[in-house]
C-alpha cells in the first residue's frame, strides 16, 4: 500500500526546497518500516530499520516524536505495547526486547504524545489501570546487573548505587562511546540518573492529570532527590557542564558528549547552569559549529573525524534531545540555528553522497555518513528509524518554529524567526486541523476549530475558518 500524503502535514518553506525534499523522503522511508509481525502484542508497529527479530526501547520511543504528526497511519505510540505487555503483563512475543535497560524514556514520550493528541484515555491506562510507567521506573530501581529475562535478548547492566547508576555503552544506546575511556564499570552514568529523573518528573505530571495524588507526590519526591544528587555530584563548575562521575572516587569523568544535555531535558539545571553549559557546548571545538551535535567534543582525544559510530558520529536522537533541552530554557534561537545546520548537513549528504538516502548517523566533518564502530564500513542506509527526527520533527519544530503544540490547551507556540514564505498546512493536533502560513507581513490561518496561536510571545485567537494576522 502506498503512503497517503493527505494524512501528513505539509511544510511550507520556499527558501529551502531541499529540506522539503528530505522531509518527504523521510516519510517514505519510515512508511517502509511500518511492520506486520504475527504474534506481536501490537501489530502493525514501527520497526527501527535495524533488525526484524528484536526491538529497542529507545529507538522506538524516539520514533514516536515524529509519528505523532501522522497518528492515523503511523503506529508510533502503539508500538510501545510491544514492550509494556511482554515486560509487565507476561504477553508472548516473537521479537525479543534487546537491552531491556535501554534509556527509560516511556514517561517523557507518553506525556508529549498526550499533549499533542489530547487522548487522556491512554494516560489513564498507562498510569492508573496498568501502571506501566511506574512499574518500569521501579523495574530499573530494583534491577541487578547481569539479570536475564525470557522476553529479553541480552542481560542487563543497569544497577542503582547510592549516588547514581552503573550502566554500559550498549544498553545506554551509545555503544562505543569514549566515556570512561572504555572502562565503563568505573562510571556513574549521567544519562541514567537524568533519565530516571525525567521519568519521575513526567510520571508525577501524568499522575496529577488523572487524579492519582499519592503517585503525583511520591514521584515528585523522587524527582527532587535525583535532581539534588545530579547537581551536587555531576555538575562541574570549572568546565560549566555536567559530567559522568567516578564510581569510587570524588572526581568527574571529563568527556563531553551530548549526554550533558539530559539534565536540561529533565529541568535539573538552574537557568544559570543552562546558560553556561549551552554557551560552552556550542563552541565549534566542542559540540557546535557548522555540523553540530558530534557525539563527543571535537577537542577530545578520542574524537574521530570519520565518525566511528559514537566517537564523533552525529546522531539524530541525541541531537533532537539536546534541541528540546535548549527549548526548555528559552534558547529558541540556538535550537533553530543548530537544527537548520544539522538539516543542511543531512541535505548535502543526501544530494552529494551515493546512495542518496537518510543514514543511521552522520560524519561530523563532511557531508557523508558516519563510519561504524570498526571504522571501516559505513553505517546503515535508509534509516528511518529515528533519523527521520531531523527531516520531520526538527524541520517543523525548529526550522519552521512550531516548537510547542498543545491539544489539551488548543494552543500552538510559534517561534517565528524566518522572513520568506513559510509555515505548515494540515497540522493535526487533537481534533484541530490547521494551516498556518506567513508571507510578507501577514500570517494566514485556516482551521476547522478555534485555537490560540502564540507568535513570539503574543497570543492571537484563531476562530474556525480563515484568520489573518498582520
Amino acid at each position: 500500500m502506498e503512503l497517503d500524503r493527505s494524512q501528513l502535514p505539509e511544510p511550507v518553506l520556499d527558501e529551502k526546497p531541499e529540506f522539503l525534499e528530505l522531509y518527504w523522503k523521510a516519510w517514505e522511508l519510515a512508511w517502509k518500516n511500518v511492520t506486520q509481525t504475527p504474534g506481536m502484542p501490537q501489530t502493525p508497529y514501527m520497526n527501527e530499520a535495524f533488525a526484524h527479530d528484536r526491538i529497542w526501547i529507545w529507538d522506538t520511543a524516539f520514533m514516536v516524536h515524529f509519528c505523532k504528526y501522522a497518528p492515523a497511519i503511523f503506529p508510533g505510540i502503539e508500538s510501545l505495547e510491544n514492550f509494556y505487555q511482554p515486560m509487565y503483563d507476561g504477553a508472548s512475543t516473537p521479537c525479543v526486547v534487546h537491552h531491556p535497560d535501554n534509556p527509560p524514556l516511556f514517561a517523557w514520550v507518553e506525556y508529549e504524545y498526550f499533549k499533542f493528541t489530547g487522548d487522556d484515555s491512554r494516560i489513564r491506562r498507562m498510569v492508573a489501570d496498568k501502571r506501566y510507567l511506574q512499574r518500569h521506573y521501579d523495574f530499573l530501581e530494583t534491577l541487578d546487573s547481569g539479570s536475564t529475562f525470557p522476553w529479553a535478548g541480552t542481560h542487563t547492566n543497569f544497577k542503582k548505587l547510592p549516588q547514581g547508576y552503573m550502566w554500559s555503552g550498549n544498553p545506554s544506546g551509545m555503544d562505543n562511546t569514549p566515556r570512561g575511556r572504555d572502562e565503563y564499570d568505573c562510571i556513574l552514568w549521567l544519562d541514567a540518573i537524568s533519565q530516571q529523573a525525567l521519568s519521575a518528573l513526567y510520571i508525577s505530571k501524568l499522575a496529577g492529570m488523572v487524579g492519582l495524588e499519592e503517585d503525583e507526590r511520591e514521584f515528585m519526591r523522587r524527582y527532587e532527590e535525583l535532581k539534588e544528587t545530579v547537581n551536587r555530584h555531576y555538575w562541574c563548575e570549572q568546565d560549566h557542564t555536567y559530567y559522568d562521575h567516578h564510581i569510587s572516587y570524588p572526581c568527574f569523568i571529563e568527556v563531553l558528549t551530548p549526554v550533558s544535555f539530559w539534565p536540561l531535558m529533565a529541568r535539573i539545571a538552574s537557568p544559570e547552569q543552562a546558560e553556561k553549559l549551552i554557551a560552552m557546548a556550542l563552541k565549534p571545538e566542542k559540540l557546535g559549529g557548522p555540523i553540530p551535535w558530534a557525539s563527543v567534543a571535537r577537542d577530545d582525544p578520542d574524537f574521530d573525524a570519520r565518525g566511528c559510530y559514537w566517537r564523533g558520529g552525529v546522531w539524530l536522537p541525541t541531537a533532537y534531545m539536546a534541541t528540546k533541552a535548549m527549548e526548555k530554557y528559552g534558547k529558541l534561537d540556538e535550537a533553530a540555528a543548530t537544527a537548520e545546520d544539522l538539516l543542511q548537513h543531512m541535505s548535502l549528504t543526501y544530494r552529494n553522497f551515493s546512495p542518496h538516502t537518510i543514514w543511521e548517523a552522520y560524519s561530523p566533518t563532511k557531508p557523508e555518513p558516519s563510519t561504524t564502530k570498526k571504522n571501516r564500513e559505513l553505517v546503515r542506509p535508509d534509516f528511518c528509524g529515528w533519523s527521520a527526527l531531523g527531516p520531520i520533527s526538527m524541520l517543523i519544530e525548529n526550522v519552521l518554529g512550531f516548537y510547542d503544540v498543545d491539544a489539551t490547551a488548543a494552543k500552538v507556540k510559534w517561534h517565528k524567526h524566518r522572513t520568506g514564505r513559510h509555515g505548515i498546512r494540515g497540522l493535526r493536533f487533537g481534533s484541530i486541523v490547521a494551516d498556518i502560513v506567513a508571507e510578507g507581513g501577514r500570517v494566514t490561518v485556516q482551521s476547522n476549530r478555534p485555537f490560540t496561536l502564540e507568535i513570539n510571545g503574543i497570543e492571537h485567537w484563531c476562530g474556525p475558518g480563515k484568520t489573518r494576522i498582520d
